[in-house]
């Protein structure tokens, strides 16, 4: 049994590629404004919980030279 892609010319292979490629990004165009907004809080929490004063309130004050 021969594979159905084996009578598919090359060309016609990239063009299916280049579309499917396209329509994931559109897929995802939608999910990136909340997952840029998830990081966004995500890395802001984490820098202040690095920062002095939050780590000097709960008795880290060495535990980070900046």
């Amino acid at each position: 049994m021969s594979d159905f892609f084996d009578h598919v010319s090359e060309p016609t292979k990239h063009v299916v590629d280049a579309l499917s490629l396209l329509t994931v990004l559109g897929t995802l165009v939608n999910f990136l404004p909340a997952i840029a907004a998830l990081l966004s809080i995500v890395w802001s929490g984490l820098r202040i919980y690095e920062s002095k004063t939050v780590q000097g309130w709960l008795g880290k004050d060495n535990a980070i030279d900046e």
